[in-house]
């Protein structure tokens, strides 16, 4: 199997990391994580989120983030919305890209919109229409796609259904989150591959937890099938707030060495981009999540 030569990482650290932790982090400390993630060569970070602060109130500053940060040529840095009122709240801040998000869970995506999954996506038809009037890119996430915490077993039917219906609508992108973190390689890849007979994979990207350790393991299994578009968190920060138990994102750092050591580029700082993870762990009060961090700092 043909591995991809080169992988776009997609740092979600600023908002999906950031939205689960249990204390509010300053302003000025958001804009100093994005700050120096943008230092390290990565391509997209995802900057944060402008859903209601009642939902996710660690992330009820994100027009002031978004106002104090250095956005440098060459880097995207989407920002999250789920309606239109969202949309246009990012589009005052300064967004030139957005994400949209549903689960393939009708339970999931209940819990954590308070809609269905064909209501969420009708209300994401306006943003899209919006979007495409303002030239703006625009993502698309697909939770739950290998497990479910209120459903269990999610069919693939599902995922493919959601994957190709924001696709259709114009999306970019659609990245694939495993969002409880219970899938394996072999659901992993099976996964992928059904989505990709209806999406082109040059669409899609993958995104996993790493509740049972598998997430670099799923991730290299999806490399292999074709995919080169991989979200990760640095310093393995986040979980989900509507997924009880769920750990957090892979680290950024671990993703980085391991496609390094496979030969595959990423344009990416691993060293500075471990340094990150280990301020942002301090910033928190805990050890880094990342392995490869720790053995940097170890090796001095």
């Amino acid at each position: 199997m043909a591995l991809p030569a080169r992988v776009r990482i997609v740092e979600v650290g600023p908002r999906d990391g950031l939205q689960n932790e249990p204390a509010q982090v300053p302003t000025a400390a958001k804009i100093e994580l994005i700050d120096r993630l943008s230092a390290t060569g990565l391509q997209t970070i995802e900057a944060t989120s402008f859903v209601s602060p009642k939902w996710v109130p660690q992330l009820a500053d994100a027009a002031e983030v978004f106002a104090g940060i250095d956005r440098r040529p060459g880097i995207a840095y989407p920002v999250l919305v789920p309606n239109l009122r969202g949309y246009e709240r990012a589009r005052a801040a300064g967004a030139s890209e957005v994400a949209v998000f549903t689960a393939a869970s009708e339970a999931f995506n209940r819990r954590n919109t308070n809609a269905g999954i064909d209501e969420s996506l009708q209300r994401f038809v306006p943003v899209l229409e919006r979007a495409r009037d303002d030239g703006v890119r625009v993502r698309g996430y697909v939770s739950t796609v290998l497990g479910c915490p209120y459903q269990g077993a999610v069919p693939l039917g599902d995922v493919v259904r959601v994957a190709k219906a924001l696709h259709a609508m114009g999306c970019y992108e659609v990245s694939l989150g495993d969002t409880i973190g219970v899938g394996t390689p072999g659901s992993a890849r099976a996964m992928l591959r059904t989505v990709a007979a209806e999406v082109p994979m040059a669409a899609l990207a993958v995104h996993f937890h790493d509740t049972w350790g598998q997430a670099l393991a799923n991730i290299l299994a999806c490399l292999e099938e074709g995919v080169a578009v991989v979200d990760s968190a640095v310093a393995g920060t986040g979980g989900c707030p509507y997924a009880k138990g769920a750990s957090g994102n892979v680290a950024s750092e671990d993703v980085v060495y391991m496609l390094h050591g496979m030969g595959i580029e990423t344009g990416i700082d691993l060293p500075q981009l471990a340094d990150t993870g280990r301020w942002l762990a301090g910033l928190l009060g805990r050890e880094t999540g990342s392995k490869a961090g720790r053995a940097l700092a170890a090796a001095g």
